[in-house]
């Protein structure tokens, strides 16, 4: 077989190849879509649980704070009543029923977040076949580009996209708003 040939085989094997892989893009796409969605759906859920979470627990610690500032009053007391102290007794034992409903639902959520981050197993299984049907078309481009005449060089400098200079970065300022903003 002769050079000439063997080329021809090369090309019309790597010709077979890419057009598979050009198939099998937009099913790629749809899936990487697919992956993007749910990751989104399920950041934003946990967020929203996280937040709700924030709240109760500032009403509970809230709630702390006071009860804790009236046992300390009463604690300087010299003078207590029965009847005074019975009510702060009542003051007791709501804020423990508080903090027990409290740490249910901390609960509660907490369960939630963890079953938000059930996309994780199926984008895993999507972004892996995604990657073998890259990995299989890999060879046979590099083998097509090796088979090809080199590109002309260029004179023109190489313009880079994105984010270059020190001016276009975020500011650690910028990312701490963006944090506070969230909660953080």
């Amino acid at each position: 077989m002769s050079d000439a040939s063997i080329q021809t085989l090369i090309r019309a094997d790597a010709a077979q190849i890419l057009h598979t892989v050009v198939d099998e893009l937009p099913d790629a796409r749809e899936r990487l879509a697919y992956v993007r969605s749910m990751t989104e759906q399920a950041a934003t859920k946990v967020l929203n649980l996280v937040e709700a979470a924030q709240e109760d627990a500032e009403a509970v610690r809230k709630k702390g704070r006071e009860l804790s500032d009236a046992l300390n009053r009463l604690a300087l007391s010299t003078n207590i009543s029965q009847e005074r102290a019975r009510a702060l007794m009542k003051l007791c034992a709501a804020y423990a029923a508080d903090a027990a409903s409290f740490a249910a639902r901390e609960k509660s959520l907490h369960t939630e977040i963890m079953m938000s981050q059930d996309f994780q197993d199926l984008s895993g299984q999507v972004i892996n076949k995604v990657s073998k049907m890259l990995e299989r078309a890999e060879p046979p481009l590099q083998d097509l580009i090796a088979s090809l005449p080199p590109p002309p060089v260029s004179e023109e400098p190489s313009v880079m996209g994105g984010v270059q200079t020190p001016d276009k970065a975020l500011k650690q300022d910028d990312v701490d708003d963006l944090l506070a903003s969230l909660g953080f």
